[in-house]
């Protein structure tokens, strides 16, 4: 797989290649002192036969505590296509479903792009995703990410709040949602500093909330776990018709769908999701149909599901290019899938 020439770009990949390997270690040894102590397995992906980069995702094997998990990172880049503005786009991007209903997940994304012109800029998320809400985990969230992201606090929980935000059902994805789209200070070496002290602060903070909800919360009852299914199936509902990210990602190209689909958790509600139809727009209801029908009556979601839902949006907005306009941003809109095509 080849690099992209760009040393900004080259040492924002070992950054995030270095937050994956921390992450994942952490989350080996959750699995070894409460799980079944199988370790994350690699699994890699090239675009264009890695001429133009590809990733390496790391993936959750241990059932007894995941439902999924995995930790991607990503460089594509378009180093040899004079025809692209893009330069590279590198990227940690990672989401954890815990089994056990009364554990948070988490989704963390931490991007940079780097354009032919010079200019760059960061994506940087964090949201703490809980079936069952605990106050005591929100607060304790919200503190670490305060204290990392001092004066760009605000603007973040005014982007995430705005960004997680499900109009049609008028309510939140997670409990805690942080965002900073488009983000550049004019400072780079600055802006590498924050995005890697971000990174590294939200893991641990992550790790020790669910540490301690491993060894507190060990009892679950059936109620809890019909709680999880329907958060769930709210998490599938909003990365599938909302999640700007992800349509980007599946609309660039065809090479890592599974990946992509790495958040989707393993089971939903599908008579819940058939709910939500008459809530939509017009034209996203057809997109839902085609959801639905990509998933069997049990609700689950493996990787056969996952390849054709990842096909049903890429088609739906293909076809329907202006449904984009239905897409979660923040106060800015990206422009990610115009900086892989001009």
């Amino acid at each position: 797989m080849t690099m992209s020439k760009s040393k900004e770009a080259i040492e924002a990949y070992k950054m995030v290649r270095n937050l994956q390997k921390k992450f994942v270690n952490k989350l080996n040894n959750l699995s070894l002192e409460f799980g079944d102590n199988k370790k994350f397995e690699e699994a890699m992906w090239l675009r264009n036969n890695g001429l133009f980069g590809g990733g390496s995702r790391f993936e959750a094997k241990d059932e007894f505590l995941f439902n999924t998990a995995s930790v991607n990172v990503s460089q594509v880049h378009c180093d040899e296509d004079l025809t692209k503005n893009l330069q590279s786009a590198t990227a940690i991007s990672t989401i954890i479903h815990p089994k056990n209903p009364n554990v948070p997940s988490i989704h963390i994304h931490i991007s940079l792009t780097n354009l032919k012109n010079g200019n760059s800029y960061w994506r940087i998320m964090a949201d703490l995703n809980p079936s069952i809400e605990n106050i005591e985990d929100k607060n304790i969230f919200e503190k670490g990410i305060k204290e990392v992201s001092k004066e760009s606090f605000e603007e973040g929980i005014k982007q995430g709040n705005k960004y997680f935000f499900i109009p049609t059902l008028n309510k939140h994805r997670g409990i805690f949602h942080f965002y900073l789209e488009n983000y550049n200070s004019k400072n780079k070496n600055q802006d590498f500093i924050f995005a890697q002290n971000f990174g590294e602060t939200v893991i641990d903070i992550y790790i020790n909330i669910i540490s301690n909800a491993f060894k507190t919360r060990q009892t679950f009852s059936i109620s809890d776990i019909k709680k999880q299914l329907d958060y769930h199936t709210l998490y599938l509902f909003q990365v599938l018709t909302l999640d700007r990210g992800t349509t980007s990602g599946l609309l660039i190209h065809n090479e890592n769908d599974v990946g992509i689909m790495g958040s989707l958790p393993k089971f939903i509600n599908k008579k819940l999701l058939i709910s939500w139809i008459p809530n939509m727009e017009e034209i996203q209801k057809k997109l839902l149909e085609n959801i639905i029908s990509s998933i069997d009556d049990n609700g689950v979601i493996n990787t056969q599901t996952k390849v054709k839902l990842a096909q049903v949006v890429r088609n739906h907005y293909k076809n329907n290019p202006n449904a984009l306009k239905y897409q979660a941003s923040g106060t800015t809109i990206p422009n990610t899938v115009n900086n892989h095509i001009k």
